[in-house]
């Protein structure tokens, strides 16, 4: 008995507070404004090359940049919705990820890695945990929020090409390749170089006078592609692919030198490979399991990335004063 009316009185003071508070809003209505902002932070992949089964290595150890700028429009004390634009490097390696054959030493032997400068359009709602005043002057002091939204992602992975004569150790595009033998018959299209991500995470802002704030914010994007790597699926057919620098991008297991950090891979590999015989040049002759029909990355789980970033916002003038007229 108690107990109900204890839940009765919490929840006839709460009805008491919400109805003074909609007539207090009724009298004095929220002043909308605008703020522009510009930030810089991290950026960090999750995908084939780095698994969420390693969250710390993921977030930490292949940590890139990414600059931002958005225009917010801030509706009500709790509710606003922001246009952004983001460009964020990602990148992967199996070599560095995985070094000395940990944490997951097949993947150290398949030997891909990629970067990719990913730009990012979203349209994201934010819902502040503590509301403004009724005017831009008398937003909240420090302000925590959350949001979610939708991004258009154009992306474009690239990796360096195998440190031998035959090639220059240069960047190359990866999707005009068909590394896993897209666009082959018997194969998948080729994958598309736009697709569209979820935004979800939290932020923090701090007034710093009327017309500036400065910000934290940090979240996740869930993409609708497995190839921001552009690895997914299986090894191909070697002959079916285009050229010999698709052959070469395709399977790479075979690269004494890791191409991108310049390691020399040949122990590392022998032990995994080959662990009872220390004389067997690994690179002889092609590895069993990394070859045509073997995984070369997980098509059950899309890649996605995450983003955070220090903001500075300027609150626009939400009225021109004009001069009088004489």
């Amino acid at each position: 008995m108690k107990s109900k009316i204890f839940v009765g009185t919490v929840l006839f003071t709460l009805l008491l507070t919400y109805t003074s508070e909609a007539q207090r809003r009724r009298k004095t209505p929220f002043e909308q404004y605008s703020t522009v902002n510009f930030g810089l932070g991290t950026s960090s992949y999750a995908g084939d090359l780095a698994p969420y089964r390693s969250p710390v290595n993921t977030i930490f150890k292949m940590m890139r940049w990414n600059v931002n700028a958005s225009y917010t429009r801030h509706f009500t004390p709790h509710l606003a919705a922001r246009l952004g634009l983001t460009w964020a490097r990602l990148a992967g390696d199996d070599e560095f990820y995985n070094r000395g054959g940990k944490p997951f030493d097949g993947a150290y032997v398949r030997n891909l890695h990629f970067r990719n400068d990913a730009k990012e359009l979203s349209l994201v709602g934010i819902f502040k945990l503590r509301g403004d005043g009724r005017s831009p002057n008398r937003r909240a002091k420090f302000s925590p929020y959350l949001f979610g939204g939708l991004a258009l992602l154009a992306h474009n992975p690239k990796a360096k090409t195998p440190d031998s004569p035959a090639f220059d150790n240069k960047w190359v595009s990866l999707q005009p390749l068909g590394t896993e033998g897209q666009g082959q018959p018997g194969y998948a299209k080729p994958y598309s170089l736009v697709t569209y991500a979820i935004p979800l995470g939290l932020g923090f802002t701090w007034k710093v006078n009327d017309q500036w704030n400065i910000g934290v914010e940090g979240g996740f994007r869930f993409t609708g592609s497995d190839y921001l790597d552009d690895a997914s699926g299986f090894f191909p057919n070697s002959d079916v692919l285009k050229n010999d620098l698709a052959r070469a991008m395709s399977n790479r297991t075979l690269e004494p030198i890791a191409a991108r950090t310049g390691r020399d891979r040949t122990e590392t590999v022998r032990r995994i490979v080959y662990p009872n015989d220390a004389s067997i040049d690994p690179f002889a002759a092609p590895l069993n399991g990394w070859g045509e029909g073997d995984f070369r990355g997980n098509p059950v789980r899309k890649d996605a990335y995450m983003l955070s970033s220090i903001t500075v916002s300027y609150i626009l003038p939400s009225k021109i004063k004009c001069p009088p007229i004489r």
